[in-house]
């Protein structure tokens, strides 16, 4: 049994590429204390060096756009590799100036941080910013109140759901995200100082891909949003960027309206505010309007 189509033009589902380029300055964030080990970050920097420019190449294969959040830092330090991104048609979302987390900061410095690097993006770029997504931590209440004010549109930093929805109180989209459609959880991996922490094995490709690919049936079937969370550095490598291309036929065999981040939200705001059920209302009237704070 399937669900009524939800989505433009009689597509089944929706399925939206995000691309996360954050060159050295994610693991920065994450681990501070691999600052200034070059041999450890060169795992972070073959993002730069091969793994943009191998996702592009599949991309234009593919005919697919994908999203791409970096924060302004990424773009300022990389404008070349920036505007390959830009030339190959595809959108540019901010994750603030620098590669910050967010839990640490203030809701008046998150702003300034998205401020500083939507302003950033759009002159290196030539574009209007009109997605978010938070570099690490949680983002304190009111955030989602100031990103409409600053012309953001859609944000893809909270997880809890299979479909879009309204930031309760705004018109703010989110698109959210799964863990098991995520590359990093699989094949994220540094021996010395032990990144992830507990040194967990890689996981075989093959099992990753039966995964993704069991995941992406349900979300057809109920006619969800299929949001897939990449990294350069981890699924551009030379055996890895096999894995998505197998994944990327078999999307492209189904009826699914494969979209921008920035198509998917313009879509879904189209749709009417958030039931009154639904969860992220439930959960702001129960904590007071707390719903940024939920990790």
């Amino acid at each position: 049994m399937t669900e009524p189509s939800r989505w433009p033009l009689g597509f089944q589902s929706a399925a939206i590429l995000t691309i996360d380029f954050n060159d050295i300055h994610g693991i920065l964030t994450q681990a501070p204390a691999v600052a200034g080990r070059d041999k450890t970050l060169s795992v972070w920097r073959y993002g730069t060096l091969r793994g943009v420019d191998r996702l592009l190449a599949l991309l234009a294969e593919k005919k697919l756009k994908a999203s791409w959040c970096m924060p302004a830092i990424v773009a300022e330090q990389q404008p070349e590799l920036v505007q390959r991104i830009v030339t190959g048609g595809h959108e540019i979302a901010c994750s603030g100036d620098t590669h910050e987390d967010f839990s640490l900061l203030t809701l008046e410095q998150q702003i300034a941080s998205v401020t500083r690097g939507c302003e950033k993006l759009a002159q290196i770029t030539g574009r209007k910013i009109t997605g978010f997504r938070t570099p690490a931590g949680q983002w304190k209440p009111g955030l989602a109140q100031a990103l409409i004010a600053r012309g953001i549109q859609w944000s893809s930093s909270w997880r809890g759901d299979d479909l879009p929805y309204f930031h309760p109180g705004t018109r703010l989209v989110e698109l959210p995200m799964h863990y098991t459609l995520e590359d990093e959880p699989y094949f994220a991996f540094n021996l010395s100082p032990a990144i992830p922490p507990g040194q967990s094995r890689i996981a075989p490709y093959g099992e990753t891909l039966a995964n993704m690919t069991q995941d992406f049936h349900g979300f057809h079937r109920f006619g969800l949003c299929y949001l897939l969370r990449l990294h350069p550095e981890i699924i551009g490598t030379a055996g890895r960027i096999g894995l998505l291309r197998a994944l990327l036929d078999m999307l492209q065999q189904h009826n699914v309206w494969i979209a921008t981040a920035e198509q998917a939200a313009a879509h879904w705001q189209t749709q009417p505010d958030n039931d009154f059920c639904h969860p992220a209302e439930v959960f702001t009237r129960i904590t007071g309007g707390a719903h940024g704070e939920l990790a």
